[in-house]
């Protein structure tokens, strides 16, 4: 048995975290509740999580007073913990601030470690600083990892496998082949002839046939125009264009197309094949670096700079096919029309989503249990793609390997409705996938 500290910053990312550390003893310091009645009244993701781990709190102290300790669902016991005044004059000179928030946290770890020797004591954050204060002290610091995956086995989605040159020739002849080995709903296939490295075919998995079928975007002459420049895009507009694909997660840097091969898939399938009935983009609003504040206006005259990127991806294709000699609506006349509607994900809750093209741009900013929101909210009839890049976080309460983005490609690898992409090589331009690999 162990006993965890936890300090605001683990209760914001997830109210539901006092109950997942099992026969444990649990300890909230109490100036964690004070910091998090600061948060209640936001009206994001944060405010949200505020709010459950006060009502939380509140429900267990109607079973027990937690100053004495309240038995948790799963068999530990929750304390609300104040601190002596011993432990905080034992902190270094530098942190005996009473007005610093990590003093009084710091002070409260550093009791419960030494009230009882015999169990060892965990102080848990996910402020880095924190955690390195802590372990300074002598006390076991963690990062608060019930969501965490490993950024750098994430899954890909697909593979390469080194065949003989007869299959080879069967599969690009009648577009299918067993296979012994193990391999997930419509992860990507390059069957490489094991005798000339420079003949292959691509193919994707079909789980219900138990093979390798041949992939649908090779049938296509390229939605609004945009064709594939390498065997990630291809597998990607793949993956955009089967309807059987119910989630589409793309992973990758800067300028490898995750976006705008998103877009063109939806202006194909909603405005030439008509199997949708709108396009419905959204995105986080999180600012990059210093925000220039509130902004004025209606609701869309408020989302317009944060939908730069999307406007441009669908002028750029609106071009290229104005181009080939074919009329085109331009983007303001697929929002008038109602094709096209762009909304903030901050009203998604609630809503049911059926028979649209859902794009949710830059995820890598979102908690998991914000995607789990957004794609709990898909009905029947409804694709939703999923874009963005874990090491370009504006989040901080996040990072690179517990971002929602990546929790789902995860937990999302071995089901039928998914397909997933990581997209490596940059095609906006050469100095983009240089300042990608160099910067």
């Amino acid at each position: 048995m162990k006993n965890y500290i936890l300090d605001t910053s683990v209760l914001l990312y997830d109210a539901q975290a006092i109950f997942k550390f099992g026969e444990n003893n649990v300890f909230i310091p109490i100036t964690v509740i004070e910091d998090i009645d600061h948060f209640k009244k936001e009206i994001n993701e944060i405010g949200r999580s505020a709010r459950q781990a006060s009502r939380f709190l509140d429900e267990l102290r109607k079973v027990n007073s937690l100053s004495s300790g309240v038995e948790l669902p799963g068999g530990g016991i929750l304390f609300v913990k104040t601190g002596r005044a011993s432990a905080y004059n034992r902190l270094p000179e530098g942190l005996r601030d009473m007005n610093r928030k990590d003093s009084h946290l710091l002070a409260v770890a550093l009791d419960i470690k030494e009230s009882t020797p015999n169990t060892p004591a965990v102080y848990v954050t996910k402020d880095v600083s924190r955690r390195i204060k802590a372990d300074a002290l002598g006390i076991e610091a963690q990062d608060y990892e019930s969501d965490k995956v490993d950024i750098e086995e994430l899954y890909s989605g697909f593979r390469e496998l080194a065949v003989s040159s007869s299959l080879v020739t069967t599969f690009k002849e009648q577009g299918f082949c067993a296979v012994k080995e193990r391999l997930h709903p419509h992860q990507y296939i390059t069957l490489t002839d094991e005798n000339n490295q420079q003949r292959s075919a691509y193919g994707r998995f079909d789980a219900q046939k138990n093979g390798i079928v041949r992939l649908v975007s090779e049938s296509r002459e390229g939605a609004w125009r945009l064709k594939p420049r390498n065997n990630e895009q291809l597998f990607s507009m793949d993956a955009l264009l089967n309807d059987n694909i119910q989630l589409v997660t793309l992973v990758g840097k800067a300028g490898t197309g995750k976006t705008l091969l998103a877009v063109a898939a939806s202006l194909f399938k909603t405005v030439d094949e008509n199997v949708y009935s709108r396009i419905l983009v959204s995105r986080p609003t999180l600012p990059m670096g210093k925000d220039i504040g509130f902004l004025p206006g209606t609701v869309e005259e408020k989302l317009t700079p944060w939908m730069y990127p999307i406007v441009d991806n669908v002028e750029l294709l609106m071009r290229k096919d104005r181009n080939s000699g074919r009329h085109t609506r331009g983007f303001r006349e697929l929002m008038d029309m109602g094709i096209l509607i762009i909304e903030p994900l901050t009203y998604i809750r609630g809503r049911s989503i059926h028979n649209q093209f859902l794009i949710i741009d830059e995820a890598q900013n979102l908690t998991p249990h914000e995607i789990k929101t957004i794609i709990t909210r898909v009905g029947d009839g409804t694709k939703i793609v999923v874009t963005g890049d874990p090491y370009q976080i504006d989040n901080p309460y996040i990072d690179s390997s517990s971002n929602g983005l990546s929790y789902v490609v995860e937990k999302f690898r071995d089901q039928e409705v998914s397909a997933h992409v990581t997209l490596s090589k940059g095609e906006r331009s050469r100095l983009s996938e240089l300042a990608a690999n160099l910067l």
